[in-house]
């Protein structure tokens, strides 16, 4: 199955063995090793009862967004394995792995972004105090990512696919179509890095403007300064997974879109491309749990003292100001 008439339809075994062991291997090695790390992430959280907090709730499904990331991995990875082949010519059997792929790629890149919103809206609640996030904002969080999610990423089981309609055939992600995937990519990929940068940066500048105030009340600016510097830093850490995970499969996404070569005449390189990154995608999901829950106490604790240094402290200047 191709989507160029002048492409040869004979679709004999063209995958070399030891090119097909050298390239799934790793990948059934790295989305075990995120199974378990996310794992860990969720009986740490139900075990310590720390659901009750809103980002707690975020989380915890983030840690399930990237644990289903690694399932779905995982099945296209043994199909690969077992075989290589319809990866490259396309069958009814990649279309629900893809399909629930996609649901959790696009479950962990809503949950990023609404951790981002979260952050923000809590740094910004000692100031102004007309929002507050609650435990039942986190959970509609939630669920509406999951839904959207869902609904976006299973439009292929829905028809919307080339199964039998060669014409409009993604040569990377057969048998998805090429109009499926510009429209599931370039939208999400603004939302994964737009709106993380605009929260973050605005997290960065609320900080900053205290800090600015604090100095000017003559009182001690340190606590600031080191919540100032791990944001920043937590924040480029998030922006340097981000583009090394995910824009790989933008420009695959984009190079299939603007390809007029035949499947066979791609390999093996483009294919070797396309499978690492899978890879790269995986490890998106064992860096969440580095960055987010291994730093999520400290950075936690140190919002919440700074919520009470801001009230007493602001409170205590505007008075001596009057």
């Amino acid at each position: 199955m191709n989507g160029y008439p002048n492409c040869s339809t004979n679709h004999t075994k063209i995958w070399s063995q030891y090119l097909v062991l050298a390239l799934g291997i790793p990948q059934l090695t790295i989305n075990i090793a995120s199974v378990i790390f996310n794992c860990t992430v969720i009986f740490t959280r139900l075990a310590t009862k720390d659901l009750h907090k809103p980002i707690s709730i975020l989380f915890c499904n983030l840690a399930f967004s990237d644990l289903f990331t690694s399932f779905s991995g995982f099945w296209i990875s043994m199909l690969f394995i077992t075989n290589p082949d319809i990866t490259i010519f396309g069958s009814k059997d990649m279309l629900a792995p893809y399909a629930l792929y996609t649901v959790s790629i696009l479950s962990t890149i809503y949950n990023l972004v609404s951790i981002g919103i979260e952050r923000y809206l809590a740094v910004a609640a000692s100031m102004r105090t007309r929002f507050r996030v609650a435990r039942k904002h986190s959970i509609a969080a939630v669920l509406i990512n999951w839904v959207l999610a869902f609904f976006l990423g299973c439009l292929p089981l829905m028809g919307w696919n080339c199964l039998s309609m060669e014409k409009n055939l993604s040569v990377l992600y057969s048998p998805f179509c090429v109009d499926y995937l510009i429209f599931i990519t370039i939208p999400n990929v603004v939302v994964a890095f737009i709106i993380p940068l605009f929260t973050y940066l605005r997290i960065i500048i609320i900080l900053r403007k205290r800090k600015l105030r604090m100095k000017a009340c003559g009182q001690a600016t340190g606590t600031y300064k080191s919540a100032e510097i791990q944001v920043a830093r937590t924040s480029i850490f998030i922006w340097l997974l981000a583009l090394i995970s995910y824009a790989p499969f933008f420009a695959g996404v984009i190079f299939d879109a603007t390809n007029h070569q035949c499947p066979i005449d791609l390999y093996p390189g483009v294919y070797i491309f396309r499978n690492c990154t899978a890879m790269l995608i995986t490890m998106n999901c064992l860096g969440n749990p580095i960055i987010y829950t291994l730093k999520a106490k400290t950075l936690g604790a140190k919002l919440k003292a700074l919520k009470c240094l801001s009230t007493n402290r602001v409170q205590a200047c505007t008075i001596e100001n009057i």
